[in-house]
C-alpha cells in the first residue's frame, strides 16, 4: 500500500502546483490588462453652450483631435444659458457663450465652487435675415425692429405693412433664438431695451440651423441669428441692413460685414463672443493644451466659419489673460456701452 500512496501524493502535489501557477499567471495577465486599459483610456474634453460660438469651437475641436490621438472633444449647443447651467454644475469643462456671464450665473458658479477664466475669441455681427423671395425688406431701422419684437407686438403686429405701409399686406412669420440663447438676451437688451423681454408668438430654437431652415423655406419669414449661419447658407437667405438712426455714426443702414463690425458702425448688433474655462478643469493637461490650441487658431477658424476675428493685438491680450490665470469676467453690470474688448483687457494689465 505504501508504494502506491507515495506516487499518488507526488502526483497530487504536482497538480496543485500547476493549478496555482496557472492561476497566478491569469491574475497577472488580468492585472496587466487593467493597467493597460487605464493607460489607454480616451480623455474627454466636454464643451457646451452657445450655438453661435458652436461653429468656431467645433472647427477648433476637429483640428485639435487630428493632432492629438486619444483625446475626444465633445461640443454641444444647448444655448449660452443652458451651457452656463451645466458649467456651474461642474458638468462641462468649457462653456461657449455669445454674451458675458450674468451676475446670477456668476453667483451660481461661486456657490458651487466653480472658478473660471473668460476668454473673448471673436466678433459676431448679429444678422437680420429674410427669404430670398423677399424683394421689399432691404433695410430696417432699430425702431422698426423694436416695434416688431417687443412684447406688446404679440398677436397685434402680424403683417409686413404694419411695419411699413408700402410693404405687403401679408403675414410676417418670425424666427429667433429661444430664451436659453445668449443671442436672445443680447438682441432683446439692445433692440427691445430690456434683456429677456420679447413677444412670444414666434418660432424659437437654440439651434440656429433650425432657424435657417425656417427662413429658407418661408417667403414671409424674418429671423435673427449669428452672421456665420448666413455665410454658410448665402443661397438660402438674404441679409437685411440695419439702420440705428444714430447721426454720430453717419452711416445709415449697414450690413454685418467685417469692416462695419470692426469699425463699430454696425450698431447695435455687433458683439464679442467667448469661451469660459473651468479653473478646476485646467488641472488636466489636455484642457490647457486644448485652450492654448484654441487661442492660437481662433482667428483663422473664426474667418473660416464666417465670423470676424479679433485684431492680433487683442488675441495677444487674451492669450496673456489665460497665461496669467486671470479669474472672472472683465464685464461688470455697469460696464459702459461702447467700451472695446481691448480697452477692458488693458485695464487689468
Amino acid at each position: 500500500m505504501k508504494k502506491i500512496i507515495i506516487p499518488l501524493i507526488i502526483v497530487t502535489v504536482a497538480v496543485v502546483a500547476i493549478v496555482m501557477y496557472n492561476s497566478n499567471r491569469s491574475s497577472s495577465k488580468n492585472s496587466d490588462s487593467q493597467v493597460a486599459g487605464t493607460a489607454n483610456q480616451t480623455s474627454v474634453i466636454k464643451i457646451d453652450g452657445s450655438s453661435t460660438v458652436f461653429p468656431i469651437t467645433e472647427g477648433v475641436a476637429e483640428e485639435y483631435q487630428k493632432e492629438n490621438a486619444g483625446i475626444k472633444v465633445t461640443v454641444g449647443l444647448s444655448g449660452t444659458g443652458g451651457g452656463f447651467k451645466k458649467f456651474c454644475n461642474g458638468e462641462i469643462d468649457i462653456s461657449d457663450a455669445s454674451r458675458p456671464i450674468k451676475s446670477s450665473e456668476a453667483e451660481a458658479c461661486q456657490k458651487a465652487g466653480i472658478e473660471y477664466i473668460e476668454l473673448p475669441i471673436a466678433y459676431d455681427g448679429l444678422a437680420i435675415l429674410v427669404n430670398p423671395e423677399n424683394t421689399w425688406a432691404k433695410e430696417i431701422t432699430v425702431a422698426e425692429l423694436k416695434k416688431l419684437w417687443e412684447p406688446e407686438a404679440q398677436n397685434k403686429i402680424t403683417k409686413w405693412n404694419q411695419i411699413r405701409t408700402d410693404w405687403p399686406n401679408e403675414e410676417i412669420h418670425l424666427f429667433g433664438p429661444g430664451v436659453d440663447s445668449g443671442t436672445f438676451d443680447y438682441f432683446t437688451g439692445e433692440i427691445v431695451g430690456e434683456e429677456g423681454k420679447s413677444r412670444g408668438d414666434y418660432t424659437a430654437s437654440e439651434d440656429d440651423n433650425v432657424l435657417v431652415q425656417g427662413v429658407a423655406t418661408d417667403k414671409n419669414a424674418l429671423g435673427y441669428f449669428g452672421v456665420a449661419y448666413y455665410t454658410q447658407n448665402q443661397d438660402k437667405m438674404k441679409l437685411v441692413a440695419v439702420n440705428d438712426e444714430d447721426e454720430t455714426n453717419g452711416t445709415g443702414a449697414v450690413l454685418p460685414n467685417y469692416d462695419e463690425v470692426v469699425k463699430g458702425t454696425y450698431q447695435p448688433l455687433s458683439r464679442p463672443i467667448f469661451i469660459y474655462v473651468s479653473i478646476k478643469a485646467l488641472t488636466k493637461p489636455e484642457i490647457k493644451s486644448f485652450v492654448d490650441f484654441y487661442l492660437a487658431n481662433a482667428g483663422t477658424m473664426s474667418k473660416e466659419v464666417g465670423y470676424i476675428a479679433l485684431p492680433d493685438d487683442v488675441y495677444s491680450l487674451v492669450t496673456e489673460r489665460f497665461k496669467n490665470n486671470k479669474k472672472g469676467s472683465v464685464y461688470a453690470a455697469d460696464t459702459e456701452k461702447g467700451v472695446t474688448i481691448k480697452e477692458l483687457l488693458e485695464k487689468e494689465q
